[in-house]
Order: structure tokens, then C-alpha cells, then sequence
């Protein structure tokens, strides 16, 4: 059986589960709480795999594994390690119980409610549901790209016919949101989480059995002139490092689409459970993939010891970062593993796709169009949500059609402004009844600002701005330092340091609002 034969067999019995499971999950979602939060009766199994799923996509197998493995070695197995305990561990720990309490307390469904209820304003809600629609798109751009990558490798479609593949994600992606909501997803998680569990390792086997195992693999790492230390535990740039660190874990603390799962968890015991499964899970799959990533010089490359000789072609004087993996995979996978791989990419993508189309549309229905709409049902409160994920989709497969535009950068520029406007604000709301609304505003202005002010000073090359380029490299200051990925980790650290700093200098919030919001945690 070929390659492409296998594939289509499993593409199709996994497309059928999917809508199956939408079809199923649709007869049980009868109202917007339904629709938006499950209920919020969700067990521990399935958020712990529905936070890992949406954790973790074609962004993080496709593009992150390869571009840092490319440019750290072995090392970008930290990466996968942060994500596990920053990124999925503390999360839970720190901020799953009060969460699920403060929010079910209040009635929020959405971070942009919760704004709005915790500091008693409407403005607040407003600002934070414009960020959440604008900047979960260029994310939700990236796993397109990530996906449509690996497809054309696979079924061989040339310049263009990546745009079909983005096209049918869309709409499947679409299909089984729109008809069973949250529960659909979650329960499409599971599924695909295990999918992923067993991908991951079976690549990681392969990728190592392909070079003579984990021994000679690393020793032929440690044998490329070009780059040292690709073979040791802190790799070549451990500074840089750091930076991807911050931003893929620190980042889930701030991001409505990951918060949100513990919004609609059944109990404070299944926090308890599902802490130590998304530990796990993200151990795996994370740290799987990055360990992956780690020997791509080994596979894309004609001469191990010599990585100019790239199999990978070379955009502006660098690999590029976006095709290596598939190129790994192609070299050291068999055909029925290749089948495999596809539809473990395509489920942790469309796992990740349904959950920020459905942050993005439940945000921008319940927070920006409800409020000014008289007498919205519930039920027409649905029918626009489930029009607005067509309308998001479309928007985000109109910026994925874009090849040139990096995985890594979209994502970072995303997370970047979400976290970094979200995150302080978010979590000391959580526990200090002090945090004003001035406070939050700041963040807002700062994670949004950076992000915009990195866009357009480094991000687009516009050639206005060449001269201030050149101007901080006269500074002998690395340029590398001022990547998209620690722009966004650093907007998330200021957003840390500046909320509680600005909330002891400004108004007070109101007493009452605050009290009501922290009554649910006394009980």
C-alpha cells in the first residue's frame, strides 16, 4: 500500500469520527452555556486532554520543533519540559480553582465577562474581546500553515495546492464547532489526544532508530563544524532559549482559548486529576516533538557534518525553518507511519482550530454584539455565534494562503499581544482584591503596543525603517535578541511587573464589586 493510499484510509475513518462525535454532541447542546462552556459539567479526563490538545498543534510539531531544533539542538527539549511544568502544571495548580469558582460565581463565560464583572466595567470587556478577535486570527493562520505544509509533502500538491488542504481544514473544523459547541470539542480531544500520544512516540523512535539511535544520533549532532554545542544539554544560545521558553509556557496563563477550560471543569477533584494528566500529557507531546526536533540538521541535510548543504530551501540566507520536519519525517518514516503522522498533526490542529474558533466567536458574540442588541434570544445568540466561526475561518484561511509568513512569527505576534495584555491583569484578579482597573488598562496598552511596535519596526521589513534596524545594530546590540518570540515574552513580564506596581498607585476598585467576586472563595 503507498504512502498516499494509507493515508486517505485513515483520513477517512478519522473525518467520519469527527463529524460523528459533532452529529452526537449536537443533540445536547441546547443553550449558550451549552454551547460556550459544556454546561460546565466537563470531567477531569477530557479538559486535562481538551487544554493539551489546544496546547499543542501543527505550530509546535511543524514549525517550533523545526526551527529550534534547527538552531538548539537537543536542547529544545527544555522547551517541551517548560511547557509541561510552566505551561500545563503551575496553570493548573495556581489558577484552576479559582478560576472555575471566581467565573461560575460571577456567570462569565468569556476572559472579556470575566473583565467586566471582576473590576466592574463594560469598557474593559469591550477592549479585551477586540484583542481576543484580532489576535487569535494570525494564530489560528499558523496551524493552517503548519498543516498545509505537511499535506504537500504527503500528496505531493505543488505551489498551490496547499490552499485546498487549508480550505478543507476550515470547513471541517467548522462542521462539527458549529454543530455540537464545546462538548463536541472537548470529546474531539480526547480522541485526538490519544492519537497524539502514540504519534509523538512513534515518531521519536523512528527519528532516532533512522540514525543508529539516541547515542550515535547525538554524537553526529556534536560532529557539525558549523554549529557547536547543538549536542549539549543548554545548546549554542541558551539566552534565546530562555525567550521560546517564557513565551510557549508562561504565555497558556493569559490566553483566553486555554483559561477558558477551566471556566467549564465539573469539580474542584477533577482540577486534582486533570493537573496531573496535562502534566503528563504535555511531557509526551511537548517534549516529545521538541526532542524530535532536536535531529533535523541529521535529515535535512546531504552531509550531516556539513548543514550548508541543505535539503531544505533557503530563504533570505536562512533554511527554511517551516519544511524540516515534514522532510524529517518523509526520510525517516515509513508509509503507514507517514499516515499516522498526518492525521496525529491534523488532530492536535484541528483540536487547537476548534477551540479559537469557538473563543473567538462566543467572545465576539456574547461581549461586543449581545450588549448592543436588544432582546437577543438565546437561540439567535447561537445562530450568530456559529455564523461568526464561518466568518473567522475565512479571515484566517485569507492570511494562511500567505506562504511566506513564518509559523513561529504568527503565533508569536498572537500569543505575544493576548498574554501580554491578558496575563497580569487575569491572574492578580484572581488573588488581589486590590488590582484596579487602571492596572489593566496598562497591560492592555503594553501587550498590544509591543506587539504592533515590533510588527512594524522588525516584522514586516519595511524598508522606512531600515535605518533604525541599522542604527541598533551600531548599538552592537544582537538583532536577534529582538525576535518576534522574546517581543512576546517580554510584553508578558511587563504585564506581570507593571499590574500590581500601577494598582497600588491608582484608584481602588469598587468594594462592593470586589467583595462579591472573592465571596466565592471564603465558601
Amino acid at each position: 500500500m503507498s504512502t498516499q493510499t494509507a493515508t486517505f484510509c485513515i483520513l477517512a475513518v478519522y473525518i467520519a469520527a469527527m463529524i460523528g462525535i459533532g452529529l452526537y454532541t449536537s443533540r445536547r447542546t441546547k443553550s449558550t452555556n451549552d454551547f460556550m462552556l459544556g454546561g460546565r459539567n466537563v470531567g477531569s479526563w477530557l479538559t486535562a486532554f481538551s487544554y493539551g490538545t489546544t496546547y499543542f498543534s501543527a505550530v509546535v510539531f511543524i514549525g517550533y520543533a523545526g526551527q529550534f531544533g534547527w538552531n538548539y539542538g537537543i536542547s529544545a527539549t527544555w522547551v517541551g519540559i517548560g511547557n509541561a511544568i510552566l505551561g500545563s502544571m503551575l496553570p493548573w495548580l495556581i489558577l484552576g480553582r479559582r478560576t472555575r469558582l471566581m467565573s461560575n460565581h460571577l456567570g462569565a463565560k468569556t476572559m472579556p465577562e470575566y473583565f467586566e464583572r471582576r473590576f466592574g466595567s463594560k469598557a474593559l470587556k469591550t477592549a479585551s474581546a477586540a484583542i481576543v478577535f484580532v489576535f487569535l486570527i494570525p494564530y489560528t493562520a499558523s496551524v493552517y500553515n503548519g498543516l498545509s505544509r505537511l499535506f504537500g509533502m504527503v500528496f505531493n500538491l505543488g505551489d498551490n495546492g496547499y490552499i485546498y488542504i487549508i480550505i478543507a481544514m476550515a470547513v471541517l473544523s467548522a462542521v462539527y464547532v458549529i454543530l455540537g459547541g464545546y462538548a463536541a470539542t472537548a470529546l474531539n480531544d480526547f480522541v485526538q489526544g490519544i492519537i497524539m500520544l502514540v504519534g509523538i512516540s512513534a515518531v521519536v523512535i523512528c527519528t532516532l532508530n533512522g540514525k543508529g539511535g539516541f547515542s550515535s544520533a547525538v554524537q553526529q549532532l556534536g560532529e557539525i563544524e558549523s554549529q557547536s554545542g547543538l549536542d549539549t544539554i543548554f545548546g549554542p544560545d541558551p539566552i534565546n532559549l530562555f525567550g521560546v521558553v517564557i513565551l510557549t509556557s508562561v504565555g497558556t496563563w493569559g490566553l483566553p482559548q486555554m483559561v477558558q477550560k477551566f471556566y467549564a471543569i465539573k469539580s474542584e477533584k477533577a482540577i486534582a486529576k486533570g493537573t496531573v494528566i496535562s502534566t503528563l500529557f504535555a511531557l509526551v507531546v511537548a517534549g516529545g516533538s521538541y526532542f524530535m526536533g532536536g535531529f533535523v540538521r541529521l535529515y535535512c541535510t546531504t552531509d550531516s557534518t556539513d548543514t550548508s548543504k541543505s535539503l531544505v530551501s533557503i530563504v533570505n540566507g536562512k533554511p527554511e525553518y517551516d519544511a524540516m520536519v515534514p522532510k524529517l519525517l518523509e526520510s525517516a518514516l515509513p508509509d503507514l507511519l507517514i499516515g499516522l503522522v498526518v492525521v496525529l498533526v491534523l488532530s492536535a490542529s484541528l483540536s487547537t482550530l476548534s477551540s479559537l474558533v469557538l473563543t473567538s466567536s462566543s467572545t465576539l458574540t456574547n461581549d461586543l454584539i449581545k450588549p448592543r442588541v436588544k432582546n437577543m434570544t438565546d437561540k439567535k445568540q447561537m445562530t450568530v455565534m456559529r455564523v461568526l466561526i464561518a466568518v473567522f475561518l475565512v479571515i484566517s484561511v485569507v492570511i494562511a494562503s500567505n506562504k511566506n509568513a513564518s509559523i513561529s512569527t504568527l503565533m508569536s505576534y498572537s500569543w505575544g499581544a493576548l498574554s501580554g495584555s491578558f496575563l497580569g491583569p487575569f491572574m492578580f484578579g484572581l488573588f488581589k482584591k486590590k488590582t484596579s482597573k487602571a492596572a489593566c488598562w496598562a497591560s492592555f496598552c503594553t501587550g498590544v503596543g509591543i506587539t504592533i511596535i515590533h510588527m512594524t519596526l522588525f516584522g514586516f521589513g519595511i524598508e522606512a525603517f531600515d535605518g533604525i534596524k541599522q542604527t541598533v545594530a551600531g548599538w552592537n546590540f544582537p538583532l536577534n535578541l529582538l525576535s518576534p518570540i522574546n517581543a512576546g515574552a517580554f510584553a508578558m513580564i511587563i504585564s506581570i511587573i507593571e499590574v500590581p506596581i500601577i494598582s497600588c498607585f491608582t484608584k481602588k476598585p469598587d468594594s462592593e464589586v470586589v467583595d462579591n467576586a472573592f465571596s466565592c472563595l471564603d465558601k
